[in-house]
């Protein structure tokens, strides 16, 4: 896989100063940054949180961190990390500025992959210094997500003025900056979406037809074969497709969609949006040979227009 050149450390004239931090929204990602940025020096001083969940992760990364309301996490921290979901976002900072919880030259700073600073104008207005620092990270919601942090691409986006204070924090934090103009985040989130969450939906099905097929351990099967598609993925693109579509197997293609049919007929168009994707790449840079091409195609569009018919007859 591709490996992160480290980054020299930081110049004490380059490093922000000593911050208090607080955390808004102690979901899975914002207690592993805010704990990543106590290892740096900065000093966590409170997180708001209301399910069982949040008081519990907030509690195994930052012990000794009190639990309070928004409005006092800002009143008390001069950085804020706003983690919450996305589609919460922009009530959250309309929220805020309306009640008068964000003071002037407070550095706010939200952790969502879609938007860039353009959401925080309410706050912005109101004194605050913005700033967008996703990292392109999943995570659990345990200490085991702060050392995962290493080497993490972060998506950062942020007035140019405060450009170098945005990159140094997620520096501190064992970053890797990548900057993200603003109208590109939509873009951007959708990339890291395609590659991360429908990777996990694609291995849960794989696991799921393996133990059909009688696996006793289907994740140490496709651990190392698993692992050495994404390494040749990251190396070489679209010149790492293998397998029966790539071959342009129209057969062994066909007998995978019967067999879905009859213990999985859940993941036939999956299948067959993926299995037509591939094929797609796989003819464009010249892996699957054209005479090849036409068989398998025409099993894929048989396939896709019996699970239409197949659709249409399910009341």
């Amino acid at each position: 896989m591709h490996t992160n050149t480290p980054k020299e450390p930081l110049d004490a004239r380059d490093r922000p100063a000593r911050l208090t931090v607080g955390v808004v929204g102690a979901g899975r990602v914002g207690p592993a940054l805010a704990a990543s940025l106590q290892l740096a020096g900065h000093r966590p001083v409170a997180v708001s949180g209301v399910s069982d969940a949040s008081v519990r992760r907030a509690a195994a990364l930052l012990p000794d961190v009190p639990l309070v309301t928004p409005a006092e996490v800002l009143a008390r921290a001069e950085l804020v990390l706003l983690t919450v979901p996305d589609d919460a976002l922009p009530g959250l900072v309309r929220g805020l500025a309306e009640t008068g919880a964000i003071r002037p030259g407070q550095l706010l700073a939200h952790s969502s992959g879609r938007y860039g600073v353009q959401v925080l104008d309410p706050a912005r207005r109101a004194g605050a210094l913005p700033l967008a620092l996703h990292p392109a990270m999943t995570f659990t919601g345990t200490p085991v997500d702060v050392p995962r942090l290493a080497g993490c691409s972060f998506g950062v986006t942020a007035p140019e003025e405060l450009r170098l204070a945005a990159e140094a924090l997620v520096i501190e934090m064992g970053g890797e900056p990548e900057w993200i103009a603003e109208e590109a985040r939509p873009l951007y989130h959708a990339g890291l979406a395609v590659g991360a969450n429908h990777l996990v939906t694609l291995v849960a099905e794989a696991m799921e037809l393996l133990t059909k097929a009688g696996v006793s351990a289907p994740d140490r099967m496709l651990g190392p074969l698993l692992g050495a598609a994404l390494d040749n993925a990251l190396r070489s693109g679209d010149a790492a497709l293998t397998g029966p579509v790539a071959r342009g197997d129209a057969g062994t293609v066909a007998a995978h969609v019967e067999e879905l049919r009859a213990h999985a007929p859940q993941m036939v168009p999956g299948y067959l949006a993926m299995a037509r994707a591939t094929a797609d790449r796989a003819l464009a840079h010249g892996l699957l040979k054209p005479e090849l091409a036409e068989d398998l195609l025409g099993v894929l569009a048989d396939s896709g227009a019996k699970s239409g018919g197949d659709a249409e007859e399910t009341p």
